[in-house]
């Protein structure tokens, strides 16, 4: 049985970008990501162990967004990467990293990669 568990507005302050004051100053990010597995076992068991703990997956987001990066394709990308590393039965994912308010010279809400995988 295919089911998603979804993650929705992580937000995290951190530096990414390839502008020295995004170094110096940094931004808010926001991250959601979903994952699809067969959930099927944790359905009839009700134990953690048969899932994919959304604990664990927001502390990859924050792990991983404390590491600099120049691209939020590189950072997404990394998230993804560890994510599929620690829980081999996810059947797919998709992130999206979004920079808040990116200086970008014009009035722009926010930026985002995502990435399907």
């Amino acid at each position: 049985m295919k089911s998603s568990i979804t993650l929705k507005n992580v937000r995290v302050y951190a530096y990414h970008g390839c502008l020295h004051q995004e170094a110096q100053i940094g931004s808010w990010y926001q991250v959601d990501m979903t994952v699809w597995a067969d959930l099927s076992q944790s359905i009839e068991s009700d134990k953690l162990q048969d899932t994919i703990d959304y604990v664990r997956l927001n502390r990859i987001i924050e792990e991983q967004m404390a590491i600099r990066s120049a691209l939020l394709e590189h950072v997404a990308g990394r998230i993804l990467q560890v994510v599929k590393t620690e829980f081999q039965n996810i059947i797919s994912l998709e992130i999206e990293v979004a920079k808040i308010n990116p200086p970008t010279g014009g009035d722009v809400e926010q930026v985002s990669v995502k990435i399907i995988s």
